[in-house]
């Protein structure tokens, strides 16, 4: 991702630095906690597949499917084709970290099915996030370039609308990640000490949300320091 810091001053020192290093933490630990549990198998459960499938079952959402997708980690619950989606490595495993994972996606399930309000704020959302953030830095760019401030201040406002949905986002995964522990205790796929690994895992995973909304708000603050000064 492309950072709009035009020149390097304290900023970079109090804040930037902190924030990039504080991401590069949270990717590296949650790569190692997850290679460290993916090796690691519940000899009581079954694949994460199958545990998601009883999980969604006993919930009344047997109309939810489950797909296998390519990539790493890039597990999802999609609201809108009511799919599951996980990751081969996932999918077939039954590894404590494969059943946290999975079991975290299906937490989202049942966040969507219930009418979860703060998921429901962000879903309602989520087009026109996707479609001012990507525009975001580039209106901000133009606008300080070509000395146009109406166009800097639409970008920052995109971008403010980027980061407000980070901040929505951090409190449905902590709750999806709650919820995925309680659910794989109370079926008793996994013991308490391996719940204990799924939620290492999950935490980990955690970390990022946090150092990658805490990197948007260092973004966010930089723009709004650029924006007079080049005024």
């Amino acid at each position: 991702m492309f950072y709009p810091f035009l020149y390097f001053d304290q900023f970079y020192l109090l804040l930037v630095l902190p924030a990039l290093l504080i991401s590069v933490i949270a990717q590296n630990a949650v790569n190692r906690t997850y290679k460290k549990y993916a090796k690691i198998s519940v000899d009581s459960a079954g694949s994460a597949a199958s545990t998601a499938r009883s999980i969604l079952n006993r919930h009344g959402l047997d109309n939810i499917s489950i797909e296998r997708i390519g990539g790493r980690l890039t597990d999802h619950y999609d609201p809108r084709a009511k799919t599951l989606r996980l990751s081969q490595a996932v999918h077939d495993s039954n590894s404590i970290a494969a059943l946290g994972v999975a079991a975290h996606e299906v937490a989202h399930a049942l966040q969507h099915g219930e009418g979860y309000i703060p998921l429901r704020i962000r879903d309602s959302v989520a087009p026109l996030v996707n479609i001012v953030s990507t525009l975001a830095i580039p209106l901000f760019l133009f606008g300080m370039i070509l000395s146009m401030l109406n166009l800097v201040y639409i970008g920052i406002a995109a971008f403010t609308l980027a980061v407000a949905f980070q901040l929505v986002t951090l409190p449905i995964e902590v709750n999806a990640s709650h919820r995925a522990l309680k659910l794989l205790e109370s079926g008793n796929f996994v013991t308490r000490q391996e719940a204990a690994g799924s939620k290492k895992v999950l935490r980990a995973a955690a970390f990022t949300y946090v150092a990658s909304t805490l990197m948007s708000i260092v973004v966010f603050l930089r723009f709004l320091l650029l924006a007079p000064r080049r005024n």
